[in-house]
């Protein structure tokens, strides 16, 4: 026998012998493995992401008045958070499949986390809405990031339960945040800062520290996971591979066959709008509270409730999508969600009694929540390689587009209507028009385009 033959031989062998040990790995005690390695730290990171977000809502009790701003200059200053998102999400994601989800997750995390403490300075109307800018810049890229390194780790059903739990850190960013955002507010004075940039300054550290955490906690692939036996590691890579050459050779995996496929364009339309609603509610859901004449700790803890009952609703509904009954069916639980939300926001339009409001809100809450939990589910269904890394930044950047208009939107209505009515309505009607779209795309895993 000559060498190349007993070089060919042994190869073969090899690869036998992995490939038996692959067929033997039990697909459910390594996914959970999996589950537990990643998700309780990313979700971890995306609740600090979306505190950072969202808590300039509680930081505006004070801080408007301080800088002397107006309902609309808060609105447009909040909003432009998801302009400088825009502009850098594709640029980001692009850069994350380029260079890997542990270094470039952490390079994100870390920057976003010391322009929010920089926050904290601002003097005005300007100053706000450049920091704005600048923070959502340094984030874009964040959560669609998280949704492509799931592409590498989740097959099937696996990654629409590993969403889910992501999704979980908005009700939880809330529950956690609102009542210590509310406590922060009331340490005006400590350090010689006023309540608010405490406030920032403090909501903002644990980003940084988790970013640094991200260099040693996040593996690439699973190739790289120390923690997976190689028969894991072979099992699971094997298992996505084949998964992304079927989704490839269906919809492609290049870059352009993202920005040709109307589908696409459809799910960021849908989001855009499930985003006006999101934002919207986060944002100015702490003045709405407010007005019922509750102080900043108490505000904080009536913000939480509606993402209490949101946490369970969110994860009971898509737990009722993904059955394999019903996986026909997703599209419309995507859009029954959306259509819930705006019917409840709709009616706290009109309810006075806080109450009653509060109730209504938290039906929103949940629905917009469990609209969430249900739609990431569908883009990354159909997109993989290069195609999934652009299509789904191009999904999360123009919806995210929403987080402009809707608290925009709400702040001009607002100081021209003097009252939340009027703004709630608009929010209600683009949640609505978010169903229409959702319930037009047909079910893309099923079609070539």
């Amino acid at each position: 026998m000559s060498q190349a033959q007993d070089i060919d031989m042994n190869r073969d062998m090899k690869h036998d012998i992995a490939t038996g040990a692959a067929a033997a790995v039990d697909e459910q005690s390594t996914m959970k493995k999996v589950m537990r390695r990643l998700i309780p730290f990313i979700l971890l990171c995306y609740v600090v992401s979306y505190l950072d977000r969202i808590n300039v809502g509680f930081a505006a009790l004070t801080m408007n008045k301080d800088l002397g701003l107006t309902p609309s200059q808060f609105g447009l200053g909040a909003g432009l958070f998801f302009i400088g998102y825009f502009f850098f999400e594709i640029p980001s994601n692009l850069a994350l499949h380029r260079f890997g989800a542990r270094m470039w997750i952490s390079r994100i995390m870390i920057s976003w986390g010391v322009i929010s403490m920089l926050t904290a300075f601002v003097v005005g109307p300007k100053s706000f809405a450049l920091a704005r800018f600048f923070l959502g810049m340094a984030e874009a890229g964040f959560t669609p990031g998280i949704y492509l390194y799931f592409t590498k780790w989740f097959p099937g059903q696996w990654r629409g339960k590993a969403t889910a739990f992501f999704l979980v850190g908005i009700p939880v960013a809330n529950i956690i945040g609102s009542p210590i955002s509310g406590a922060l507010m009331e340490l005006h004075g400590l350090w010689g800062y006023k309540g608010w940039q405490i406030l920032l300054l403090l909501e903002a550290l644990p980003a940084v520290l988790l970013g640094i955490a991200c260099l040693f906690l996040l593996p690439d692939r699973p190739a790289k996971a120390s923690w997976l036996s190689p028969a894991e590691q072979q099992w699971l890579e094997s298992e996505l591979g084949r998964e992304q050459n079927t989704l490839a050779a269906r919809h492609g995996n290049k870059l352009r066959d993202a920005f040709t496929n109307w589908r696409v364009f459809a799910l960021a339309g849908a989001n855009f709008c499930g985003i006006i609603g999101s934002l919207s509610i986060g944002l100015w859901l702490p003045q709405i509270i407010k007005e019922f004449g509750l102080p900043s700790h108490q505000v904080g803890l009536v913000a939480a409730v509606p993402y209490v009952v949101g946490a369970v609703s969110m994860i009971l509904w898509s737990r009722l999508a993904n059955r394999p009954a019903n996986a026909d069916k997703r599209l419309f639980f995507v859009a029954g969600a959306i259509v819930m939300a705006a019917a409840a926001i709709a009616a706290s339009a009109f309810l006075h009694d806080p109450l009653q409001k509060m109730i209504a809100i938290t039906v929103a809450v949940a629905s917009i929540l469990s609209f969430q939990a249900t739609f990431w589910a569908i883009p990354s269904g159909f997109l993989t390689g290069r195609a999934a890394a652009g299509g789904l930044a191009l999904i999360v950047s123009i919806g995210n587009l929403g987080g402009f208009v809707g608290p925009s939107m709400i702040g001009f209505i607002r100081e021209a209507t003097k009252g939340f009515t009027y703004p709630l309505l608009f929010v209600a009607g683009a949640l609505l028009l978010g169903a229409v779209i959702t319930l037009a795309l047909g079910d893309p895993a099923k079609s070539r385009q």
